[in-house]
C-alpha cells in the first residue's frame, strides 16, 4: 500500500516480515510518480489505464535486494522519462512491468523460504490487475495457490488496521483507553496473532 510495502508470512504466532521496502511503498511510488505527471489522485489506476496503451520498455532500474525492494530509484528515472518528454503511456507501461517484476520475484523468493503454498494480495495496489496477473502467473507455475480480496477490500491501510483491531477484541485481546497510542513505528512483526493458529 501507499504507506508500507511488506512480504510477510504467518509463522509462530505471529506475521513475519520476509521483505520490504527499503525506501517508499509501492502505492506511494505510483502516487508520487502521478503526481508529478500531473495525473488525478489516487493515480494508480491511471496509471494500470494508460499502461496498456504502452508500447515500448523504458530502462527504468530494477531494484531488488535479497528479499527487499527500493522504488526511489524507479521515482527518479520515470520522472527523468517525463521530463525528456517520452510517452506517458510508456512511462506507466515501463513503470508498473519493472516494479510489478520486482514485487512478483521477492514473492517468489519469500514463498521459497518458507515452503509456502499459497499467496495473498493485499492494499490498494492490488487492485492492478496487471500486478495480480503476474503474482497468479507466478503462484501457478510454482503449483501455489493464489488469492486476493474483492476489489472494495483492495483498501487503505486504516481500514485493514481496524479489522485487525476487530480479530484481536473477538480474540480475547483488549487494551485499556490509556494504554492504547499511536506508533507509526509499529510493524507488523510486533503483533501477537492470537486469532490464528
Amino acid at each position: 500500500s501507499g504507506g508500507n510495502t511488506q512480504v510477510i508470512a504467518f509463522a509462530n504466532g505471529r506475521y513475519r516480515v520476509f521483505g520490504e521496502t527499503l525506501d517508499i511503498g509501492v502505492g506511494n511510488f505510483l502516487d508520487k510518480l502521478g503526481r508529478y505527471m500531473n495525473l488525478p489522485f489516487p493515480s494508480g489506476p491511471i496509471i494500470e489505464k494508460l499502461a496498456k496503451s504502452g508500447k515500448k520498455l523504458l530502462d527504468i532500474p530494477y531494484s531488488v535486494k535479497g528479499m527487499d525492494v527500493a522504488f526511489s530509484g524507479m521515482l527518479t528515472s520515470a520522472q527523468k522519462y517525463y521530463d525528456s518528454g517520452e510517452s506517458i503511456e510508456d512511462i506507466c507501461f515501463s513503470v508498473q512491468e519493472v516494479a510489478f517484476a520486482a514485487l512478483t520475484e521477492v514473492t517468489e523468493r519469500a514463498m521459497a523460504h518458507v515452503g509456502k503454498d499459497e499467496v495473498l494480495l493485499g492494499g490498494g495496489v492490488a487492485r492492478n490487475r496487471r500486478l495480480r496477473e503476474m503474482v497468479r502467473i507466478m503462484a501457478e507455475e510454482r503449483g501455489a495457490e493464489f488469492f486476493v480480496p474483492p476489489d472494495d477490500l483492495c483498501v487503505d491501510n486504516g481500514a485493514m488496521i481496524a479489522w485487525t483491531g476487530i480479530l484481536m477484541y473477538r480474540s480475547g485481546m483488549e487494551t485499556k483507553i490509556e494504554e492504547s497510542f499511536i506508533d507509526q513505528r509499529f510493524r507488523t512483526d510486533e503483533v501477537d496473532v492470537k486469532w490464528r493458529k
